[in-house]
């Protein structure tokens, strides 16, 4: 579980879809698919982005070690289980 990449991805899914949404206006594309498309996009790249962005943190502070390995707690770990 991942819990930075989840408050990451909120950001990452508005500059991803604001970015989109820019490059279409930009573009002449002035309708509401165009922004419908940006939104869609931006939706569906915001946590695989957010989680890219996570482990690059995560690897590059020296403060950091992960008390657990990744697949010890199966999907859904407890509550109370650490940072992967």
């Amino acid at each position: 579980m991942d819990r930075l990449s989840l408050i990451i991805s909120i950001f990452t899914g508005s500059v991803l879809t604001g970015g989109i949404a820019i490059a279409a206006f930009s573009l002449g594309y002035y309708t509401w698919v165009a922004v419908a498309v940006a939104a869609v996009v931006g939706f569906t790249l915001a946590w695989p982005a957010a989680y890219l962005i996570s482990q690059r943190i995560k690897k590059d502070d020296p403060e950091w070690e992960p008390d657990a390995e990744p697949g010890d707690y199966g999907y859904v770990p407890p509550r109370d289980a650490p940072e992967v």
